[in-house]
């Protein structure tokens, strides 16, 4: 198996969830856009979100750096930049041990 080898679609999770709700796609697909929508607008704001056992999405913040083009090997100035970042829970660690 490849490690860059797409397994499950948003399409795919979509159906997983109307399955296992017994509901519509159309209503799994607007309950997982809240959710993601609602992780996007907590980042935004500077917020940490955890789902305890399953991980923890936050933003950190990157210091400015000098780096090297490594096509033209000459240096370059990296300026700083908010990135987001997870972090995985116990729970999920020990799911796919």
């Amino acid at each position: 198996m490849n490690t860059w080898e797409v397994i499950m679609t948003r399409e795919d999770l979509v159906a997983k969830i109307a399955e296992d709700a017994s509901i519509t796609k159309k209503a799994a697909a607007n309950a997982l856009n809240s959710v993601l929508d609602g992780i996007v607008e907590a980042l935004q704001a500077g917020e940490k979100i955890t789902f305890v056992g399953f991980g923890t999405f936050n933003v950190i913040e990157r210091k400015a750096r000098k780096g090297i083009n490594p096509s033209t090997k000459q240096p370059i100035n990296i300026p700083a930049c908010k990135a987001p970042v997870f972090k995985a829970g116990s729970k999920l660690k020990e799911a796919v041990k």
